[in-house]
């Protein structure tokens, strides 16, 4: 893992960059974020259109070892929220989905690995959900979908959706978080697993698609849900730790580096078991 190149990739992603508010800029990140895929293979373009807005996502494959089984997706989203940088939200799990691109190319995984930089997720998550449609009508099989989701903030303090939790998984925002469909149950506890050797992880299952707890579907990973795939969000928990989010505090500077790099090292080791 090359942390200098991930400190690079946090600072060139980290601007604001909406396609409505800030248009240079995502237009700069878009440039950015195929030019860093494509280093690692063939990327394709995948436009789509939702009512009057547009947007790409970004796609690279790797065949895998055996390519006969299903595929894993990893996304994370590149847009930003209105007038913020982003740092967290989500230039971090898109500068991660490049450390696992680069670890890929020189570690083959076993099975095929979708890599998905995923546009208008700010904008009520509209590229996985053209995505998550199109596998769908086309009879794609996936493994699992991963949606890295902020996850590079760490606080002394932590608040949950639900009182109660904060029994359960502590006062203190120092884990990452594993919110997954009941479907992906038998995968859990290898995944948190793996995981947990490197940073705490909590493990939250979630039934009816995140019906009945919105705050869980606020991610890429809602949509395949709603088509009827096993996906989990891995996140630092967002606005539920992160003062910043959503605002132009969200920088570079109040991000827990160290925190974060643990939290690539448990991604590289725990998909690759998958």
């Amino acid at each position: 893992m090359n942390k200098q190149q991930l400190l690079v990739d946090l600072k060139e992603l980290a601007i604001p960059r909406h396609s409505k508010w800030d248009p240079l800029g995502l237009m700069s990140v878009r440039i950015y974020v195929k030019d860093r895929l494509s280093f690692y293979g063939d990327v394709v373009e995948h436009s789509f259109k939702e009512g009057s807005e547009e947007g790409v996502n970004y796609i690279l494959k790797f065949p895998g070892q055996n390519p006969n089984v299903d595929p894993i997706l990893i996304g994370a989203h590149y847009d930003g929220p209105i007038k913020s940088p982003g740092a967290d939200d989500n230039a971090s799990g898109l500068a991660a989905l490049f450390a696992l691109a680069e670890y890929w190319t020189n570690n083959p995984p076993i099975r095929p690995i979708w890599l998905v930089a995923f546009d208008q997720e700010e904008w009520g998550m509209l590229g996985s959900k053209a995505l998550s449609k199109e596998l769908k009508a086309a009879g794609q099989k996936l493994k699992l979908m991963v949606s890295l989701e902020m996850i590079a903030f760490t606080s002394k303090e932590q608040n949950y959706p639900l009182p109660a939790m904060k029994k359960l998984f502590g006062e203190i925002g120092d884990f990452i978080a594993l919110v997954a469909n009941t479907g992906c149950a038998l995968m859990l506890p290898k995944l948190s697993s793996s995981m947990g050797k490197y940073v705490p992880t909590k493990v939250l299952p979630v039934p009816l698609k995140g019906d009945v707890l919105a705050d869980v579907r606020l991610s890429d990973h809602s949509p395949f849900w709603d088509q009827g795939y096993n996906a989990m969000m891995i996140t630092d928990t967002s606005f539920l730790r992160n003062p910043h989010y959503h605002e132009p505090t969200d920088t570079v500077e109040t991000l827990d580096l160290e925190f974060f790099y643990k939290v690539i090292e448990g991604l590289l080791e725990s998909l690759s078991r998958l």
